[in-house]
């Protein structure tokens, strides 16, 4: 058997991408390499430069190419309303719909007894201390519509009541949906029609 060449290793790290096979991966490579100059060599900076800078925002649980990410370092949010949700792809979806104009809390996942994933395992305790640190008046609990995303904000829900207003997203998130996957319109209604815990 050959070694593997350069892009062989490229197509199986692509292949691994969600959303991506073999097949998808191959072609994604070939359209990289004839585009070289327009894609393929900025896309390659790009990553390296993402690779040396990405990190967790110290504050949230967001992406950030720094310490604090450009959410928890805009003024301009409103500091009494936290949103918290699963993970950065949710707020994401969040900040696309461009309804929300708090601040956000990652929990990095869900609570899970097969998996072995409990509170301390979650950002539970930081969104704790923020709660005492920060002058938070709502609690808006925007996790997946799952089993799981459930059993976790009804764990939430228990340890903040009565410290604080709790809210959930209402209308438009089906059950057994994800925020990701959602338009913008049905995470602005969601968002607009939530409902006190």
């Amino acid at each position: 058997m050959a070694d593997k060449t350069p892009i062989d290793t490229l197509i199986d790290l692509m292949a691994r991408l969600p959303g991506l096979g073999p097949r998808s991966a191959r072609r994604a490579v070939l359209h990289l390499i004839r585009k070289r100059g327009q894609l393929l060599a900025p896309l390659a900076e790009a990553m390296a430069e993402v690779a040396a800078t990405a990190r967790e925002c110290l504050n949230c649980g967001n992406v950030a190419s720094g310490d604090i990410c450009p959410i928890c370092a805009d003024i301009k949010r409103e500091n009494g309303i936290l949103c918290v949700v699963e993970d950065v792809a949710d707020l994401w979806a969040m900040e696309r719909s461009g309804v929300f104009r708090g601040r956000y809390h990652v929990l990095g996942g869900t609570l899970s007894a097969l998996d072995g994933i409990g509170p301390d395992e979650l950002r539970i305790p930081r969104l704790k201390d923020r709660l005492a640190t920060e002058r938070v008046s709502e609690v808006i609990l925007a996790l997946n519509a799952t089993i799981d995303g459930q059993t976790t904000a009804h764990y939430i829900a228990d340890e903040l009541d009565g410290r604080v207003t709790l809210s959930s997203l209402a209308q438009g998130v089906p059950i057994g949906g994800e925020l990701d996957y959602l338009d913008d319109g049905t995470i602005t209604a969601a968002l607009n029609a939530r409902k006190q815990i």
